[in-house]
């Protein structure tokens, strides 16, 4: 399959509109200052964020369509099939990296995990989003014997990798690289996935507390954090 291809014509049409809560999560650990990474930036939104915090923020993408937009933010961005093809930067060279919902949309997420941490200097912080299939509904899914495949749910099918914290926290620390912080994003606008009663006024403070506390239960998304030795 052409994955340039597909995400070419996906982000033709989509457009720029993201979940600014979790986007808030990943960048409030990015500081005025830091040479910032971003892999897979897709059309530049978070990458525009942390660079309006006064980091120095360089980007890469799968797109073509998507590269051009990042760009057209005034965001440096080179096109680069991270499945198939290295980082172009030398070991160490930023002092954060930056994922956002993009490993689960890759067919080899083990070489995408080496090769953030290769780019990533010593001391510097990695910061990764993914979504939860270790969530509530998922779980009482797997119990009753059922895997849907739910638009914006953790089981959406534009997703090749699944993880959950625990797993996450694993693929870290197996790369030398220590977690300090793990936080959940409920991402109540996902409709397809939560039941009505979740989403409505009365509970979603609630379900927003929970996620954030407890993520592997509650969190459709996580951010995981974690420093390289």
């Amino acid at each position: 399959m052409d994955l340039a291809a597909y995400y070419d014509a996906y982000w033709s049409q989509a457009d720029d509109t993201f979940d600014l809560d979790r986007l808030a999560l990943l960048e409030k650990h990015v500081r005025a200052g830091d040479q910032v990474l971003e892999v897979d930036c897709g059309p530049g939104v978070l990458a525009a964020r942390m660079r309006d915090r006064g980091a120095n923020v360089t980007a890469t993408e799968l797109s073509s369509v998507a590269v051009a937009r990042a760009q057209a933010k005034g965001i440096p961005c080179t096109q680069v099939d991270i499945d198939s093809e290295p980082l172009p930067f030398a070991d160490a060279s930023f002092g954060v990296v930056v994922s956002n919902s993009m490993i689960e949309h890759r067919f080899f997420h083990e070489k995408v995990f080496d090769e953030c941490v290769r780019v990533l200097q010593p001391g510097g912080r990695l910061i990764v989003c993914l979504p939860n299939i270790a969530h509530l509904i998922c779980r009482w899914w797997i119990l009753t014997g059922r895997f849907p495949y739910i638009v914006d749910s953790p089981t959406d099918a534009m997703h090749l990798r699944f993880f959950t914290v625990r797993e996450a926290k694993a693929l870290l620390r197996a790369r030398g690289v220590r977690v300090t912080s793990v936080e959940g994003s409920a991402s109540l606008w996902a409709r397809h996935f939560y039941p009505p009663l979740w989403r409505k006024r009365r509970l979603r403070a609630l379900i927003t507390w929970l996620a954030r506390m407890w993520p592997s239960m509650f969190g459709r998304d996580f951010v995981i954090v974690g420093v390289k030795a």
